[in-house]
């Protein structure tokens, strides 16, 4: 297939690698200038899970992208919308859009600016999380740490959905499993839950820039506050009619993990591996892009379905207290979306479009 693939920091590069090797046709692009001097073929180096070089062409522009079969969409939530927007003229009928991984429902946002411009015959699928996991180490080299053995996907038109899965599988092997529609691909997505908690009762060693392996600093009474949270993130999917996995079957599935308790699941995790290494940029993506577009969102379908969400709103506020940011602002899709005017009933037609 010719593949687009839009993002180059570590999910797109090991992306490109691991599609390229299989014998696909990768284009990349950067939508912020990250990419080598020049556009055409350059050589991509990964290593760790995949071992390979293989050579993938650079574009400077999303328009050149339009040829493509798919596109994935490899950037942070907190530039889907701008990436979905540059991208929506340039879509035709017949291409897939893959998002991984997705948030805040922006796969519904591009899938209904498609129809919008008339585009019937568009594919929009979502995956909860990223397939690989891995970390760029320049513009060609990226080393992937890990392929997850299962995870969901869902689409757009949910009538789409055995296509989609297929076209996954074929793509990148088995392991995946179809979701019932976007929002419980959104809601699949654990990183909030996790993130938040870990970011802000670890905050001191982010500001000093301290080296702290993340699942070690998971600790016992942290766990518990990230478990709340989780039981949040369920009892609103259990609302629109969804069944997502724990936090604890994520852990599981991702990383073959066996103890049944997140803080155990922590421990577990640190003795394999001895990482990742938590943030050290109070600009981090743990707050700056999983409290607007995780929990805001999470806030946002609680007040449509009538849940109550005090352990998310608590972290919500407390991110914007040490941060100084105006999170619920910072979320760029609520509004187009129509979120706060919107029902339980209105939303799931939808997403089951």
């Amino acid at each position: 297939m010719n593949i687009g693939i839009i993002g180059v920091g570590g999910i797109g590069l090991a992306s490109a690698a691991w599609l390229a090797h299989r014998g696909h046709a990768v284009t990349l692009w950067a939508p912020r200038a990250a990419a080598p001097r020049r556009a055409g073929p350059q050589a991509l180096t990964s290593t760790g899970v995949l071992e390979a070089s293989v050579t993938v062409h650079w574009v400077g522009s999303v328009a050149e992208l339009a040829g493509s079969d798919l596109i994935l969409i490899a950037v942070p939530v907190n530039g889907h919308r701008a990436v979905m927007d540059a991208l929506a003229p340039h879509l035709r009928a017949g291409q897939t859009v893959l998002v991984s991984s997705m948030a805040s429902l922006s796969s519904l946002y591009l899938y209904e600016q498609a129809r919008a411009r008339g585009l019937a015959d568009v594919t929009v699928a979502s995956l909860g999380t990223t397939v690989l996991t891995a970390r760029r180490e320049a513009f060609d080299r990226v080393r992937i740490m890990t392929r997850r053995t299962q995870l969901g996907v869902s689409a757009l038109p949910t009538a789409r959905q055995g296509a989609v899965l297929q076209l996954c599988t074929a793509l990148f092997g088995e392991g995946f499993t179809p979701q019932t529609n976007a929002l419980a691909s959104a809601l699949s997505n654990i990183n909030p839950a996790a993130h938040g908690p870990l970011a802000l009762f670890n905050w001191t060693r982010i500001e000093r820039a301290e080296h702290w392996p993340q699942y070690h600093y998971m600790t016992p009474r942290v766990a518990a506050v990230i478990e709340r949270l989780d039981a949040e993130r369920l009892a609103l999917a259990a609302a629109f009619g969804l069944q997502v996995r724990t936090i604890e079957q994520h852990f599981a599935q991702s990383f073959a993990t066996t103890a049944p308790r997140l803080a155990d699941i922590a421990a577990e995790l640190h003795a394999k591996r001895g990482g990742p290494p938590g943030p050290t940029d109070t600009g981090t993506r743990f707050l700056g892009e999983d409290v607007p577009f995780g929990l805001v969102f999470c806030a946002a379908l609680g007040r449509i379905a009538q849940v109550p969400t005090p352990a998310t709103d608590t972290i919500i506020a407390t991110a914007g207290l040490i941060t100084g940011c105006d999170f619920a602002a910072q979320n760029t899709l609520i509004e187009p979306l129509g979120l706060r005017g919107e029902t339980r009933a209105g939303l799931l037609a939808r997403v089951g479009a």
